[in-house]
């Protein structure tokens, strides 16, 4: 897939990934590590691509209600309240675990349920999760170039 989209499949897939949609942008990024792109646009366009799927997770906890979080996401509301107290105990800093497998997703929807800054959370996300693209890359560099 990755060969034919080049980056701008990587940009969906990491898109995706990010949404309740389960799916292992870690994978894509390590492929295009391998296909010779350059690690710093990698890096960029899978934390953009990330950050916007987050930021969209972060929109659905904004226009959602506790019963649907719990009804259409099949979150338990005991890992909701947890995950909820933490993130307000945490402000805007969340963001920067949103990243996390599982979790991140669930972080992302409890910022925008408690209507954190949009504009601090989403200069975070991408902190983050630049942050484990480059990190990513760079071990793939190292590995295998």
């Amino acid at each position: 897939m990755l060969e034919n989209l080049g980056l701008f499949g990587l940009f969906l897939g990491c898109i995706l990934s990010a949404t309740i949609i389960p799916f292992s942008s870690e994978a894509l990024v390590t492929g295009a590590t391998l296909l010779d792109y350059n690690l710093w646009t990698i890096a960029i366009i899978a934390g953009i691509g990330n950050t916007i799927g987050g930021m969209i997770s972060f929109g659905m906890g904004w226009l959602c209600k506790w019963e649907w979080l719990e009804k259409y996401f099949k979150v338990k509301r005991e890992k909701l309240e947890k995950v909820h107290n933490r993130v307000e105990k945490y402000g805007c800093a969340a963001a920067l675990l949103t990243w996390l497998p599982i979790i991140g997703d669930i972080i992302a929807i409890a910022m925008g349920f408690l209507r954190m800054n949009p504009y601090i959370t989403v200069v975070l996300m991408f902190v983050g999760k630049f942050a484990r693209y480059l990190a990513i890359v760079g071990i793939m560099n190292w590995a295998f170039m």
